[in-house]
């Protein structure tokens, strides 16, 4: 029965990217009569059309740029501002750890006005690294939630042992918590990318310049004010869904390593 009821959970949550995948194949006409059936005749040329409708080739450079840079620098000071908080004991300690825990309960979304008369304030409006300061803010909070509730765990025997060998702050730090914390920086990266990659509102507001947008931006392009180039859409989204995959599958081991970790004793 678990198996059961996993195999259906799997094909509930696989379904609507197989039909995405499916429809990707099918010509206008086809699609408007049978949505739901396989294609009879496959349209490679959804995929050609979506590239070149879109400019596939300059979002997703602006995408790729956008999310390894901000989940980079929001994973790296996150990091940082977790090992201190969680293996450190200071004066300022918990009213720091929740002033960073109470920004996740700010809704992104209503500091889209403030945010944007801010970046035009500072001339930052439609320029390469427009984005990069709401996403790394916006999820550093949660980041650092991950991370400080997973470093806490570590024993301090290993650090105590560090330091007796000649190690400094930053060498435990990069030679010792970095790679125990494998499988939560996994996390953390996999949440902060897709989030990134997916995220439409700031890169809507922020930025107007073709040569800057992001790939959501694009395959909004897709739907016009009559009709809707479905065929072209889906083979859109299929691409664009690649790279997250990607991600997912290098960093699964870790997530499951995470998942795991002192499930068993001994």
């Amino acid at each position: 029965m678990i198996y059961i009821v996993l195999i259906l959970f799997a094909i509930v949550n696989a379904y609507p990217i197989i039909w995405m995948v499916i429809n990707s194949f099918k010509s206008e006409s086809e699609f408007a009569v049978n949505q739901f059936g396989f294609p009879r005749e496959f349209v490679l040329e959804n995929y050609q059309n979506a590239w070149e409708i879109a400019n596939f080739g300059v979002l997703f450079k602006n995408s790729i740029f956008i999310c390894v840079a901000a989940t980079v620098i929001t994973v790296l000071i996150g990091a940082l501002a977790s090992y201190f908080l969680s293996r450190f004991s200071f004066k300022m300690n918990k009213f720091i750890y929740t002033f960073f825990i109470f920004g996740m309960l700010i809704p992104i979304h209503a500091t889209l006005v403030p945010m944007f008369i801010l970046m035009r304030n500072l001339g930052l409006l439609n320029t390469p690294i427009t984005l990069l300061f709401p996403y790394i803010a916006f999820h550093l909070p949660i980041t650092i939630f991950i991370l400080t509730s997973f470093m806490k765990a570590f024993p301090k025997d290993i650090e105590e042992s560090a330091i007796m060998d000649g190690c400094g702050i930053f060498r435990i730090f990069w030679s010792i918590v970095l790679p125990m914390s494998r499988p939560a920086l996994a996390t953390v990266v996999i949440l902060n990318f897709i989030y990134n990659w997916n995220e439409f509102s700031f890169a809507l507001v922020l930025i107007n310049d073709p040569a800057f947008q992001t790939l959501p931006l694009g395959l909004a392009n897709f739907a016009g004010q009559f009709t809707t180039n479905y065929g072209a859409q889906m083979a859109g989204l299929t691409m664009s869904l690649i790279p997250i995959i990607a991600i997912y599958l290098m960093l699964e081991k870790e997530i499951v390593k995470g998942m795991t970790a002192g499930a068993v004793k001994g």
